[in-house]
């Protein structure tokens, strides 16, 4: 009987770990989507939403919360300016089609800027465009 007691300690231990890991699997957040998926300015701010997309219920989630940028054929740019709630505001000389985007790092061993435009591989971003006059 002496012998069972740290094997049947074991087994219940090894037990309730398995049901741990389990029950106790995280949220992923596997997308991000921005809409609209594309705007014209015409002199005014557009708003625009991230909705978060996730492995686990509850999903999706809008307004995802995201850190939101721009930039204009893969660089960074000041033409275009986004709020941290994602509004969007064409700067008095920005022409052309710009890409905003929203992104939330995932993961701890990643840095605090996820790149010029949003995207790095410990980032999970969502793009759209903007059109300015």
């Amino acid at each position: 009987m002496k012998g069972s007691v740290p094997l049947l300690f074991l087994v219940l231990l090894v037990l309730a770990a398995a049901i741990a890991i389990a029950c106790g699997s995280s949220r992923t957040l596997q997308s991000i989507a921005v809409n609209p998926a594309s705007a014209d300015a015409n002199g005014e701010p557009v708003q625009f939403i991230a909705t978060g997309y996730y492995n686990n219920p509850p999903s999706p989630i809008t307004p995802q919360p995201a850190t939101w940028g721009a930039c204009y054929q893969n660089s960074p740019t000041n033409d275009v300016s986004v709020s941290s709630n994602g509004l969007a505001q064409c700067s008095s000389g920005a022409v052309g089609t710009y890409a905003i985007f929203a992104y939330d790092l995932v993961g701890k061993v990643c840095p605090q800027y996820a790149g010029p435009c949003g995207g790095s591989g410990c980032s999970v971003t969502g793009y759209a465009q903007l059109t300015c006059p």
